[in-house]
């Protein structure tokens, strides 16, 4: 039996570029830098995080002494914030090269989920009166049929007026 020989030419990786040879025309691959930064979409939100972490490192600076405290906490606020800056990348791109304002992607994105949350509304505004409606409605029933079981323990009195002006506004009082 002959087998049937099959090349396979292995595709290069998603970091790695051909370069095409100038003089013979072969191609010779080229390894990029891997991207290990943390991939983020708004820059906005990962300077929020760094003030919230600012917050944090000046309160562990209350615990150094007063005398290195001040340059100590600028210097570590400095180290992580281009620590961050460093190792984060926003929509692919660098930090520097990142713009503060929403993409038009970001902006398509929240106007889908405003129209979402219209409907959503909107539904809830047909079916909640008449889910509301049958619940006044068995409420309104349920008091009518307490106030059928209820029966006063007291029993009235009969009173009487009394025509005689000069004993005042006198009643006789008598229990039926």
């Amino acid at each position: 039996m002959a087998r049937a020989s099959v090349l396979v030419v292995p595709s290069p990786p998603r970091d790695v570029e051909t370069v095409a040879g100038a003089d013979d025309g072969a191609s010779v691959a080229a390894t990029s830098r891997e991207d290990f930064r943390v991939r983020c979409t708004s820059k906005r939100a990962v300077t929020e995080m760094l003030e919230l972490c600012g917050r944090v490192v000046e309160k562990l600076g209350d615990a150094l002494p007063e005398e290195i405290r001040e340059p100590a906490l600028r210097d570590v606020q400095w180290t992580f914030e281009s620590a961050v800056q460093e190792n984060v990348s926003i929509n692919g791109q660098a930090w520097q090269e990142a713009s503060d304002s929403f993409m038009d992607s970001d902006i398509k994105v929240l106007e889908d989920q405003f129209d979402e949350i219209i409907v959503d509304i909107a539904t809830k505004r047909k079916q909640y009166p008449r889910k509301i409606l049958e619940c006044v409605i068995k409420t309104i029933k349920a008091k009518q049929e307490i106030l059928k079981q209820y029966h006063p323990v007291v029993h009235p009195l009969d009173l009487k007026y009394d025509p005689d002006p000069e004993r005042g506004r006198a009643c006789a009082c008598r229990e039926g």
